[in-house]
């Protein structure tokens, strides 16, 4: 089977169409619908659907590309086993929300840096909206936010979620028993940016039990909120990851209730077709793999493959 007809079966399933798979391979749409076709011949099964909008994957096609994308994955681990990373050249442009800035980041720029030490890194901090935006226009390669992005040139993985928590300060008039949501957003309650996916969760469980206009502090820096929380500003509704080292020193407390927001999803969308960029989301699913293993459940909660 020729490897090479693999990998343009999985960069059209990918991009969803045979034109910009032909781009993607500087070859012709020709070449690409005759390598399917032999592909197609091989196997003795249709691979692909065509219509107006483009092609979508058969029954078989979709069980074919799960194999097709193991064997492109070995083939990718040879290559990598008898090329050092320091050939590697360029610049990666990585957005990453806060959550991610204090909790696995710097393991990640470390093996970044050991592995392509010639790959200049540059980080870009914002919010996930900003960051969604600034990777649709271009001005980053990948982001490590919070919502999968639909777009024709962009590629998005769920990789892991964050369980959320109620945080106080361990001396102050907030640390204490409350009976329901209700009672607890009599007081000031801080989390994340206005409109931001956890803020509007947070909204949606407050009004779900009878809160139709809580008040919320809305922060846009974890670094902020921590403080606050630490200077006993409020009540805080955010991963317990970030907070993970305070509570051990009994700085901060988790108050017990019941009923928390949702988990704080983690998403990397990447824009598609870039060797260095597909190596560098390869690199994230790992670095949080052992991140996981060491901080445990009750931090982080890996998706299933």
């Amino acid at each position: 089977m020729n490897l090479k007809f693999l990998e343009t079966f999985v960069w059209v399933t990918r991009l969803k169409s045979f034109r910009l798979t032909a781009d993607k391979l500087f070859t012709t749409q020709a070449a690409i619908s005759s390598r399917i076709a032999v592909l197609e011949s091989e196997l003795g099964v249709k691979l692909f659907l065509r219509d107006s909008r483009g092609v979508k994957l058969t029954p078989e096609g979709l069980k074919v590309l799960e194999h097709a994308e193991q064997m492109l994955g070995t083939l990718q681990a040879l290559r990598h086993a008898i090329e050092p990373g320091s050939t590697k050249v360029g610049r990666i442009r990585i957005g990453v929300m806060d959550t991610v800035i204090h909790t696995w980041l710097s393991p990640l720029v470390a093996e970044m840096t050991e592995r392509f030490p010639r790959v200049e890194i540059e980080l870009v901090a914002d919010t996930a909206l900003n960051l969604a935006d600034q990777l649709q226009k271009g001005f980053v390669d990948l982001v490590l936010q919070t919502d999968p992005l639909r777009q024709e040139s962009i590629r998005s993985l769920e990789l892991a979620s964050y369980p959320m928590g109620w945080v106080v300060a361990s001396h102050s008039l907030y640390n204490r028993e409350y009976t329901n949501l209700e009672d607890l957003a009599r007081e000031r309650i801080v989390t994340f940016s206005k409109n931001s996916r956890p803020h509007q969760e947070l909204l949606a469980l407050l009004q779900a039990h009878g809160v139709p206009a809580p008040r919320l502090n809305c922060v846009n820096s974890v670094s902020a909120i921590t403080r606050l929380l630490r200077d006993g500003f409020g009540i805080g509704a955010l991963p317990l990851a970030l907070v993970s080292e305070e509570l051990a020193r009994d700085e901060l407390t988790l108050l017990s209730l019941p009923v928390c927001a949702p988990n704080l999803e983690l998403v990397v969308s990447w824009r598609i077709g870039e060797e260095l960029v597909e190596e560098i989301v390869a690199l994230c699913q790992q670095v949080l793999h052992d991140y996981a293993d060491k901080m445990g459940q009750q931090h982080v909660v890996l998706k299933k493959a």
